[in-house]
């Protein structure tokens, strides 16, 4: 049985003050929930603050990006090893914001996904297609390439154990429209199929797929109704603690 995974993205929003007091919130107000499992990812400066604030709680700690080497002469860059010493159990690799604003290539996304898994935390490697690519009848060509190409410096136990897929049509991101659910559903059993090819069965039934795309409150739960969509990675609802904790308690 895969346990979902409801995870809050804030991207390069918060104040110090704003981080701090949204994890507090975030924990107080799920500390009952035991069926899903929640983690949050801040921006870098705020990392060690929003970790103290969660110390001895269910939620995970999570960054939104790392460099794809562990040390160096790289002025401004942050390795996974840095954010593993910080609490840091998860990752976001390939982001579609990182991807088409700072120009991460394919290849350096499975970089990024190999200094995670090396580094000991899960890999959330992040796929989607633009609006024209769907309008082109692509979505299944990109998104699959983009899993493979992804996964392509990690094993199929690797897979299973350090990575979760989430699935961001990019022209849903912050845009306010999301897939319908059998839209997304139909990506998702894709995105099983195509694991399945990388490994096994076993592997694809395993594997958590998130969906993200302006998920909020009164999407959620027709969402998550889906078989193949095992969590959401939320955005702009991540920011605002009652939209996000109604979300983490999607029926």
């Amino acid at each position: 049985m895969r346990k979902p995974l409801i995870a809050g993205n804030w991207k390069m929003y918060t104040t110090l003050m704003d981080a701090v007091e949204l994890a507090s919130e975030i924990r107080r107000l799920t500390e009952q929930l035991r069926d899903v499992e929640i983690a949050v990812f801040p921006p870098f400066p705020f990392l060690v603050p929003v970790a103290a604030k969660l110390a001895g709680s269910r939620i995970g700690l999570g960054a939104q990006d790392c460099y794809v080497a562990d040390k160096g002469a790289f002025t401004g860059a942050v390795s996974a090893p840095m954010l593993r010493s910080v609490g840091c159990r998860y990752i976001l690799c390939g982001h579609s914001e990182r991807r088409s604003v700072f120009g991460d290539s394919d290849a350096t996304v499975a970089a990024k996904v190999r200094r995670t898994v090396d580094s000991g935390m899960t890999a959330v490697l992040c796929v989607g297609e633009t609006a024209q690519e769907r309008r082109s009848g692509q979505t299944s060509v990109v998104v699959g390439s983009q899993v493979k190409l992804g996964l392509a410096q990690v094993s199929a136990e690797e897979i299973r154990s350090n990575v979760v897929i989430a699935y961001e049509p990019v022209w849903a991101i912050g845009t306010g429209d999301t897939a319908t659910p059998a839209m997304a559903q139909d990506v998702h059993a894709f995105i099983r199929e195509t694991l399945a090819g990388l490994g096994t069965d076993t592997l694809a039934s395993e594997m958590r797929i998130l969906y993200g795309g302006s998920v909020k409150p009164d999407n959620v739960d027709g969402l998550m109704s889906c078989p193949d969509i095992d969590g959401a990675l939320v955005g702009g609802a991540s920011l605002e603690v009652k939209s996000f904790v109604r979300i983490a308690k999607f029926e």
